[in-house]
């Protein structure tokens, strides 16, 4: 049997967005968010600015695709990681090797926000399967120390952690795993530590360690 029209029209529009996308990284990649352009991109598939328009409505349009997609590859690698057995650690190392890889991509999600852009909310959605994954490993390890402040604090600000019972240290433990990573590795991929002659990987592992039982 053939295939049919559809078919073969949602194929092509579904390799044209591709491509579309691969341009935007690439121009991503050389000059940053902030000089992404439509036209430009329209030129390099071989289609003039208007009917790009067709792929994807505006320049807004085509980021929210770019973050969904890099927040998707970050949610599944992880979860990928930790459903065959990952513990913190492994999904430590699994971060920073995603962020390594691609960093552009990296700071798309966890760089300075782009001005004017407001992504949509089911960007949110998609990021905090990525939380879900982290507080599903802290709740498989013992708990560190004794309650701070900040326990007691998310006993009643832990609203965000909504379909995660676990409790307000669990809470404190990835939040840190986040937050102070993160720190390290938006310095290493911005080049806040050349010329200070340590090995930035010694360190990631180095915080790491401080957040795991002894």
């Amino acid at each position: 049997m053939a295939p049919s029209r559809t078919g073969s029209r949602e194929r092509y529009r579904t390799q044209v967005r591709e491509e579309v996308k691969k341009h935007a990284w690439e121009q991503i990649a050389t000059a940053g968010v902030s000089a992404l352009s439509l036209n430009a991109i329209a030129k390099l598939v071989g289609m003039s600015g208007p009917a790009l328009y067709s792929y994807f409505a505006s320049r807004d349009d085509l980021i929210t695709e770019l973050i969904r997609d890099a927040y998707r590859s970050l949610a599944d690698t992880l979860r990928a990681k930790f459903d065959a057995g990952a513990d913190v650690a492994a999904l430590a190392h699994a971060l920073r090797d995603w962020a390594l890889n691609d960093p552009q991509r990296y700071f798309l999600i966890y760089g300075t926000p782009t001005p004017g852009y407001h992504a949509p909310d089911d960007t949110t959605a998609i990021s905090s399967e990525i939380m879900s994954v982290l507080l599903e490993a802290f709740a498989a390890q013992p708990r560190i120390g004794t309650p701070t402040p900040f326990d007691i604090h998310l006993e009643t600000h832990g609203g965000w952690a909504a379909g995660h019972p676990v409790p307000a240290a669990t809470l404190h433990q990835a939040l840190s795993f986040w937050t102070r990573l993160h720190g390290v590795l938006s310095l290493e991929l911005a080049g806040q530590f050349a010329g200070m002659e340590f090995d930035p990987a010694l360190l990631f592992a180095d915080e790491l360690s401080t957040l795991l039982p002894r």
